[in-house]
């Protein structure tokens, strides 16, 4: 039975290899990619529903035993990511047949995609650090293709930045492991965990936390390491910015959340202060480029940044309440962020531009895609009862029970800035007189395009509204947060 959390990996990359051949028949790519997908969240969720009856899911391979395999867990947190990853991937392909061109589909764009849910869907579901590294060098390696398909000039100077900085902070991963191993003796996450409590986190454990946060955090561009983020995901064309934007960044918060609430939790005052202060720089940084910019994609791209800083400040937290807030928050802008990039590609499918000043009266023509575009930003900012206020309360409450008023109440401030920032976009785009508008609308394409944003929308209304069906879910994931022997008893003793 726990061969099957490998599902949610094996399929996608099984499904890469196919598309690797026929790469002209753009109908079997298509097909293929759907059937694919589909397939891969049929069992994502039953490992969701297993993970929440039978508790943490393992599997060593080659039957070693705990530490010495390579170990995959599927826990609470691991099985809802791998979910909303593959949900996310499904409508973002869909919503690419109008919208990513034709040439592109035909040069590995398919098996692209593939290739990064393996990734990311392995990263999520590891349970060895160097196997972590490993998934982000198969993630990255994909999004190298992607975000030079098509050769446009700004993509391909972009691309020069953006393989820099990942080679960097490759490098330095490996490097820290490292460190870490000949310090702890072992690779297996839950036998470091186990490893550093018994030594009681000296400070060369805490200097490897901090190159940690390092690493992860150019990966999920937090303050100051953002600096590559804002023009490499504007440089591809929207699709895949809509998955990079969703899943990439996430996969290094996740590992933040994951190696600072398991491995380093004994020297709190230190670590988890560091990423309070980091988390709140990184919100000002993002806040600050989300107000200064009028160009749509620099807009939403820059509430990345914001959004990585309320998660992270969450997990600075430490406390369930703060926790539980932070895998809400995490799931709701993975859906949110996705929706947002398929709206704004929309708006400029319809304009031909990207600049805010340039658009205006959308509304007259396109009054639904503007009343969703406005749901969308609302549930963003975190306007009750959408899916952005629940995250964000649990964040706040958990901030006040750790006694960091003053910085819970900036959260709070931040949201409005968020608001201000996306509703410039409603105001500008679909009010005030006819802007500019692109010659080449075709209808069927705006259709292709227009259904899938429209349903990922609604599931992000469904996150907020159905909150008390989630909630016990998010609750298991939190529980195994702050409590890490849950999670190393489940991996080396087997049990629940």
């Amino acid at each position: 039975m726990n061969n099957f959390l490998l599902l949610p990996i094996i399929i996608p990359f099984f499904f890469a290899m196919i598309l690797m051949f026929g790469q002209k028949n753009l109908k079997y790519q298509r097909i293929t990619t759907i059937l694919g997908l589909i397939i891969s969240i049929i069992c994502a969720f039953a490992l969701l529903f297993n993970v929440k009856e039978n508790g943490p899911q393992t599997l060593t391979l080659g039957s070693w035993p705990a530490p010495f395999g390579i170990t995959m867990v599927s826990d609470m947190l691991s099985a809802l990511l791998v979910l909303t990853t593959l949900v996310i991937a499904f409508f973002i392909v869909w919503y690419g047949f109008g919208s990513i061109g034709k040439e592109r589909e035909r040069f590995f764009y398919y098996p692209g995609v593939m290739f990064i849910l393996t990734g990311v869907n392995g990263a999520f579901t590891t349970g060895d650090i160097f196997n972590m590294f490993v998934f982000f060098e198969v993630l990255l390696m994909a999004s190298y293709l992607l975000i030079v398909l098509g050769g446009e000039k700004s993509q391909l100077r972009e691309s020069i930045k953006y393989i820099l900085v990942n080679v960097i902070s490759s490098a330095l991963f490996v490097i820290t492991v490292a460190y870490l191993y000949s310090v702890v003796g072992t690779l297996n996450m839950a036998d470091i965990s186990v490893k550093i409590a018994e030594i009681n986190q000296p400070g060369i454990v805490t200097v490897i936390a901090v190159l940690f946060l390092l690493v992860f955090g150019m990966k999920a561009a937090i303050f100051p390491l953002y600096f590559w983020l804002p023009n490499a995901y504007a440089a591809p064309p929207i699709p895949v910015l809509a998955l990079f934007g969703a899943l990439l960044t996430k996969v290094g918060v996740y590992a933040i959340m994951r190696t600072y609430t398991l491995f380093f939790t004994h020297d709190l005052a230190f670590t988890h202060e560091l990423l309070l202060v980091l988390a709140i720089l990184t919100i000002i940084a993002g806040s600050i480029g989300a107000l200064a910019h009028f160009d749509v994609k620099q807009i939403i791209i820059y509430n990345i940044v914001i959004a990585v800083g309320v998660i992270l400040f969450g997990v600075a937290q430490m406390n369930e309440a703060a926790l539980e807030g932070a895998v809400f928050y995490l799931v709701h802008d993975m859906i949110i962020k996705a929706a947002l990039f398929m709206l704004i590609g929309i708006v400029i499918y319809i304009t031909g531009t990207t600049n805010l000043r340039q658009m205006g009266g959308l509304m007259k023509n396109y009054p639904a895609l503007g009343w969703f575009y406005l749901i969308a930003a609302l549930g963003l900012a975190g306007v009750p009862p959408l899916s952005g206020f629940i995250g964000k309360l649990l964040i706040i409450q958990g901030g006040f029970e750790a006694g960091n008023t003053w910085s819970s109440i900036f959260i709070l401030a931040s949201s409005l800035v968020v608001l201000l920032s996306v509703i410039r976009i409603f105001i500008y785009a679909f009010w005030g007189e006819q802007g500019q508008v692109s010659n080449n609308i075709n209808k069927t394409t705006y259709n292709i395009m227009f259904y899938p944003t429209v349903l990922l929308v609604f599931i992000s209304i469904l996150y907020g509204v159905g909150t008390e069906f989630v909630v016990p879910f998010i609750d298991d994931a939190a529980k195994l947060l702050s409590d890490p022997s849950i999670y190393t008893d489940a991996v080396l003793k087997g049990g629940n």
